[in-house]
């Protein structure tokens, strides 16, 4: 990856304030508020390889070696739904923390059309870029932010759940991980060599991957071939696929939002770092 200069990077410099634009309309009504009563909770800076990044973090006020959750994004960004899921993990007793991954690229925050978002920004991330700015974060978490690596969790949505697992190939030192409805098969380009079905066998990180039967972004007969291959690995990675239930039901301000499957997929996410360590 060439080094960018000063002046190239950081387009964006803040996180999110509310919802992103491309988001609306909020469906208000059904949207989860966490507070941030007993949590220290904000944005920060994360000092990569070629600058900072923006960051949101969200841990208990009192006590140390807090468990750290990586939490990585939707194609929205880091707004207001992605901080509010660190204040989720933060009342559980982790470190969550949502780095921004399109900071070089531009303000998805401030697009109106998801297409838009995909072609101008989403589509120029490099993996290579996302790899190196979590190894950033993680070490981040352990020497500025009371983090203990060695209980180390990842977790992210739609783009973000392609890059939980292809993370935790990338850092076996990732303790476990759950992918919510990322993509698992794809074209091999300069910036995005490799899928999660490419990595699934070597995989050593236990991943839950949790998707929907309806989702008509993921076709089913992909979630089954990453199934078949995860079971020739040794990695103890589990898929769960809800029937009748679309792409994003974890959002709670989309329309997509399925509440009773979104309730279940929490629990078992929170079993699972349990069940692996993390907690």
């Amino acid at each position: 990856m060439k080094p960018l200069t000063r002046r190239q990077f950081i387009k964006v410099s803040a996180i999110a304030a509310g919802f992103a634009l491309a988001a609306h309309p909020i469906f208000a009504q059904q949207v989860i508020t966490t507070d941030s009563e007993g949590l220290t909770a904000g944005e920060v800076t994360i000092p990569v390889a070629d600058g900072e990044i923006p960051a949101y973090r969200a841990m208990p006020a009192r006590g140390q070696n807090f468990p750290i959750v990586l939490v990585i994004q939707e194609i929205f960004g880091v707004h207001e739904h992605i901080q509010d899921v660190c204040r989720r993990f933060a009342k559980q007793g982790y470190l969550a923390i949502a780095p921004e991954m399109f900071a070089r690229q531009g303000d998805v925050s401030q697009m109106e059309d998801i297409q838009e978002i995909i072609s101008e920004v989403v589509s120029k991330v490099p993996d290579e870029q996302v790899m190196s700015d979590l190894d950033a974060t993680v070490a981040w978490a352990e020497n500025s932010s009371n983090g203990n690596p060695e209980k180390l969790g990842i977790t992210g949505f739609c783009w973000g759940g392609r890059i939980v697992w292809l993370y935790s190939a990338h850092n076996p030192q990732v303790t476990a991980g759950v992918a919510w409805y990322g993509r698992l098969v794809g074209e091999s380009t300069p910036l995005t060599p490799q899928h999660p079905i490419d990595i699934a066998e070597e995989l050593t990180v236990p991943i839950l991957g949790l998707y929907g039967g309806e989702d008509d972004l993921i076709p089913n007969d992909t979630v089954e071939q990453m199934r078949e291959r995860l079971a020739s690995g040794n990695s103890n990675s589990e898929i769960i696929l809800y029937p009748d239930t679309p792409h994003g039901f974890y959002a709670d301000y989309r329309p997509t939002y399925r509440p009773d499957e979104a309730a279940d997929a929490w629990s078992r996410l929170l079993t699972w770092f349990e069940q692996y360590g993390v907690a």
